[in-house]
């Protein structure tokens, strides 16, 4: 299976998603957490648990993000999730690690873990969980639309 459609980034979350599902984890991709940040991928864990990761393509990539400290106050771990080819030295050692492919990852180290506290783990979780149901429903939405349109009739009916 190809991945023509999808950016870099897009390539290694994808990946990242299909790891993290191997542990108990549920993500979603491009999550905004609060006004004016958007994480790459934040996954919940099978003990409620929240972890971010921001998947960087090259160098230019990680050198251009200048909001990644601010993501640290959304999750009790963070990672960084980049390819073989990625100069992985610039990466603070202090974050967590993750190698990644379109089809998998593999966490080479752990970020340190700050628990959140509890009333902002609740406001994620329950913001995840709307998140990825109103994606779904999106999703189900278009081929309802398309069998309505098909049949003639308005789709607000």
């Amino acid at each position: 299976m190809s991945t023509p459609d999808l950016q870099p980034g897009q390539r290694l979350a994808r990946g990242v998603s299909r790891h993290l599902e191997t542990l108990g984890f549920s993500s979603v991709l491009e999550f905004v957490p609060a006004r004016g940040l958007r994480v790459d991928v934040i996954a919940l864990g099978p003990k409620g648990e929240i972890w971010v990761v921001e998947c960087k393509s090259c160098r230019a990539d990680y050198m251009g993000d200048s909001k990644w400290q601010g993501y640290l106050e959304w999750c009790d771990r963070y990672f960084w999730a980049v390819d073989a080819d990625f100069p992985q030295d610039l990466l603070p050692e202090e974050t967590g690690l993750i190698l990644a492919d379109p089809y998998d990852a593999e966490i080479l180290r752990l970020g340190p873990e700050s628990k959140l506290a509890a009333a902002r783990r609740k406001a994620i979780t329950l913001k995840v969980a709307r998140t990825a149901s109103d994606r779904l429903r999106r999703v189900m939405d278009q081929p309802m639309a398309a069998i309505v349109s098909g049949a003639g009739l308005s789709p607000t009916r």
